[in-house]
This record gives C-alpha cells, structure tokens and sequence, in this order.
C-alpha cells in the first residue's frame, strides 16, 4: 500500500470508535518486535498543557544533540505531525511500510485494533527502527488506558488536570486525576504541574502506592525567554525542566535556552500576520489561559472570534468564558462527524452572534483582529485554508 491507500485503511478503523485498554496495543507491539523495549520514554498525561510540555522536551533534547522522538496528538492538517524524529515528520513511504505490517498482522483479529492504537505501534515502530536516544510521549485521551501506556518510562509527567472528555475519564476531577496517574509506574519518579488539591491528593495517593517519588512544580520558569506566548508557558517550561531532572537527563543551562527559545507548537496562540491569532483551546479551563493570554497580548482590544468546537465539549461554558474578549462571535462549521452545529453554538450564547457555513467565509466576513478558537480540528483547517506549514 501507498500512503494514501494505508491511510484510507487507517481511517475506516475510527468505526470501531474508542476502546480503552492496552490489550490490543501489546499484542500488536509483540507483532512488531516490542520496539518499546529498545527505548526510553518520557512520559506526558494531564489535560491542559500536554503538547506545550512535549513540544519543549523535545526541543531541548533536540538543542542537547540527542536524536529524540516525539509523539503527539491529534494532527492539525497532516497525519505524519503525529510522528516526528529529530523535528522531522515520518516519512511518507516510512509511514505506509508500518501501516502494512501493522494491517497484516491484525488482519484476523476479532476485535480491531483502534485508529489510536495502530498509530501508537506505528510511531514506536519507527522510533525503534531509528534509533532515537528518547521518546517524548504524549497520552491520548487518558492514562491507565491509554495505548501509551504499553510503556515503562524514566518519568511521568502530569500537567494541569481539569474536566474534559467526562464521559470517558469521569464527571470529577477526582475520577479524572484518577485516570491521569494511571502513568504512574512502581518507582519511576513522578514530575506534576500545581494541581487542584482534589487532583493533588489523588495523585500523591497513587504515587505512595506505586513507591514513586512526586514532585508538584509551583513556580515558574520566569529565567528564561519562551518561544510560545503567554504567562503560563513560564509554568510549562518549569514543568519541563524539572522532568528532565528527574529522569537523570542530563542537559545544560544553555541546552534549556535554546530549546525553549526556539520551540515551535502550532496552533497555540500563534499569530498569523497581523490580525489572526490561531489557538486550538477547546475546555473551560483552556479557555480561561486563552483569555489571560489574550489581556497580556492585546489589553482591553476584542475579537472576532470565530468558534466552532465538537458536540461532547463543554462549549456553553467556553463560550461564556470568552465573551468578555469577543466583539462578536462567528459560529462556524467543523469537518468532523462529532461536531457541535453552529446553530447549537448560537443558541448556547447570549452575545453578539452570526452563523457561517465555513472557516473561509467567516474569515472573510471578519473586518477586525481574529482569533480562531474552541477546537484543534477547527485550528487544522484555519491552517490549511491559510496555507501554513506545521
């Protein structure tokens, strides 16, 4: 198979939906070699934050000399950002060898392996097959069940934890910190953000449990200059710092500086020209970062913004939370079967509002500063239609 046609496979599989569990992850990693036993991870969970931390691992590490993968999700325009090497996206033909393998060998399954699941041995497959020095892992949607966590790390690693995806992880911070410490391995130390006590208590739990070390990170990083905007990136950046120590990764003073002074993470309050902001938050408490962002950019200037978010996020709240920055709110459609209509986002707001039948007509309808928001798949096609590289 070509890459399209591997894709096109890969793909159909989303109709077999979300299946927690690490069964199917192992089973394929075993038909693969178990190229996880070949490397060392460094392992994110949490929330809010995830991809920031990851993006910053993965440039200092790169600023260090070492050969680093790094996998992450989901993909803003195209699937190969998923898996990177060294910066470098998986290459296409790279890409469609693994996908081959991995269709074979589950070909007479019972139960199909997941679009989450078979991207996850794909990229381990290749960071196997290439040698990286370490893996920067980002979970998907959870923890304990999450296909990533076929891995045995030198650190978890837990940023901000907050509501999302309730029905899956729970309708409690509790339950969700419950899900996020499921990264937690016997003795392998533990690096989390500054959490809410009920997070905070439930993961130190765990960790006295597992004999690991924990660490809460409460100050900033306020020493060094940050390639991504905004105040709380002071406070990702301390996060990954404190990581890397405790994994007994050695990197210099100067490492850190280039890293996080030439760290790239589309999609997160990047500014496009002078008048589009780009930002792919998409829960209340993303929002609520999005919003101080904002003031610390832009002070008391509003926003068209330009909103359109999936049907199980918590988008009234969002919305609400934002409106203190909007101008008007253009609702707009996402290309996604989980998407919230934007006649749904409409009635949800008692702001200003218009309805548009794409990202492309509300750009061209917005006369003032733009900022795109509530969802990643919807900061995806903004960056497409703008033909950005990512």
């Amino acid at each position: 198979m070509n890459l399209e046609e591997s894709l096109a496979w890969l793909y159909a599989t989303q109709q077999f939906g979300i299946k927690l569990g690490l069964e199917n992850t192992r089973r394929l990693l075993s038909a693969l070699g178990d190229p996880q036993e070949k490397l060392r991870f460094l392992h994110v969970a949490g929330t809010n934050g995830k991809g920031s931390v990851c993006a910053m691992l993965d440039a200092i590490l790169h600023a260090s000399g070492r050969r680093t993968g790094l996998y992450t999700s989901p993909h803003l325009v195209d699937f190969r950002e998923r898996i990177r090497v060294g910066g470098e996206k998986i290459p296409p033909h790279i890409a469609a060898e693994g996908l081959s393998l991995i269709r074979a060998a589950s070909c007479d399954w019972d139960h199909s392996p997941t679009f989450f699941e078979i991207t996850t041995a794909l990229a381990l497959w290749h960071f196997a097959r290439t040698d990286c020095a370490l893996v920067v892992l980002e979970t998907g949607m959870g923890g304990r069940l999450d296909a990533t966590n076929a891995v045995r790390p030198l650190v978890a690693v837990i940023t901000p934890i907050a509501r999302d995806h309730s029905q899956w992880l729970g309708d409690t911070l509790a339950r969700i910190a419950g899900e996020k410490a499921g990264i937690i391995k016997p003795g392998v130390p533990v690096v989390s953000a500054r959490q809410n006590s009920e997070a905070a208590n439930v993961l130190a739990q765990r960790a006295l449990a597992e004999n690991s070390p924990i660490h809460f990170v409460e100050a900033p990083a306020q020493r060094f200059a940050i390639a991504l905007r905004g105040s709380h990136q002071q406070e990702n950046a301390a996060l990954t710092v404190a990581a890397l120590a405790a994994a007994g990764v050695i990197v210099s003073e100067e490492d850190i500086k280039t890293g996080l002074r030439e760290v790239r993470w589309p999609g997160r309050f990047q500014l496009v020209g002078e008048r589009i902001i780009l930002d792919g938050s998409h829960n209340p408490h993303a929002a609520s970062h999005l919003v101080e962002n904002w003031r610390e950019n832009f002070g008391p200037r509003q926003a068209t913004v330009i909103f359109g978010a999936l049907s199980d996020k918590d988008f009234g709240e969002m919305l609400g939370i934002l409106e203190p920055i909007a101008q008007e709110f253009f609702f707009v459609p996402i290309q996604s079967q989980r998407a919230a209509p934007p006649q749904l986002l409409a009635e949800s707001t008692q702001a200003r509002h218009r309805v548009f039948d794409s990202v492309q007509t509300a750009l061209e309808a917005s006369p003032t500063l733009t900022l795109i928001t509530g969802s990643l798949f919807l900061v995806g096609e903004a960056l497409d239609l703008l033909g950005l590289e990512v």
